[in-house]
């Protein structure tokens, strides 16, 4: 009788997974240094995109303190140390933004060089993961630049008046809090999908995180005493209501990937 073995269909990847795992080292290093080059390549095309804009993107990043020097009766301007200096935000504002545009296609490189190593599951998680996070991190960089820094600038300014100094803000020290303040908030507004990675690999619950909510509300206060430049209640309420309604959607989220998970594993219980 002919030895009949029955298919694993839940850890056997697809075709192309197993061709993949038959890759050999070097091919592995072709392959990342193709994906490499194509991202660079991506990188360079979006820099010459942001260069070409940079103008217009340098009036976007000046609008929000230029508005408070206006409100506060002062001069709506920037200034240089050097000649140099226009020359310098010209190119790096092109640049980030550039790798800004840039990014999308970056991260379609990497999901090319490690899809076809996974699993079906695992590729809808990674998916999912680089979909929900690219979106995430905007409206972080979009609440930091229309909530949070004109508050944050309005105050500052504000309170140098109070002293009766004239601020003269040096453009490039201004770019690198715009850096700071935008992309930290990026980065925060990603904490829904950790915990939806987290919670994937059964490391917090939703009870877990709702029975430690005092301790992240402490995490939550240094965290925007930190990041935020100012010592004013009303700039940190504002950084930190986001944050605490960020907490709410991961709670939620850990729910919904625990239910899915136990769901899965009581129906294989049953079979």
């Amino acid at each position: 009788m002919a030895n009949i073995t029955p298919a694993n269909t839940t850890n056997t990847p697809d075709s192309d997974d197993s061709e993949q795992g038959r890759m050999s080292f070097f091919e592995h290093l072709a392959e990342l240094r193709k994906r490499i080059i194509s991202a660079l390549m991506g990188i360079a095309i979006g820099s010459a995109i942001g260069l070409t804009f940079s103008q217009k993107f340098v009036i976007l990043v000046e609008k929000p303190l230029l508005l408070a020097l206006k409100r506060n009766g002062l001069p709506p301007s920037l200034y240089v140390h050097a000649p140099t200096d226009a020359v310098s935000l010209w190119i790096n504002i092109g640049v980030y933004m550039g790798v800004g545009i840039a990014m999308p296609w970056v991260l379609y490189q990497v999901w090319l060089f490690v899809a076809p190593g996974l699993y079906k599951h695992e590729r809808r998680a990674l998916s999912s993961f680089i979909f929900f996070g690219t979106v995430l991190f905007a409206l972080g960089v979009a609440f930091a630049y229309f909530i949070m820094l004109p508050q944050m600038l309005d105050f500052l300014v504000h309170f140098t008046t109070e002293f009766s100094l004239q601020p003269l803000i040096e453009v490039n020290e201004y770019l690198s809090l715009i850096l700071i303040v935008t992309v930290g908030i990026g980065v925060i507004f990603e904490m829904p999908v950790i915990v939806y990675i987290l919670s994937m690999f059964g490391l917090v619950t939703p009870k877990f995180l709702l029975k430690n909510f005092r301790y992240a509300m402490l995490i939550i206060t240094v965290a925007a005493a930190i990041i935020t430049p100012t010592p004013d209640a009303t700039t940190m309420l504002v950084f930190m209501m986001p944050m605490v309604g960020l907490y709410f959607v991961s709670v939620l989220v850990s729910y919904m990937v625990v239910r899915k998970r136990r769901a899965k594993e009581a129906a294989q219980a049953a079979v």
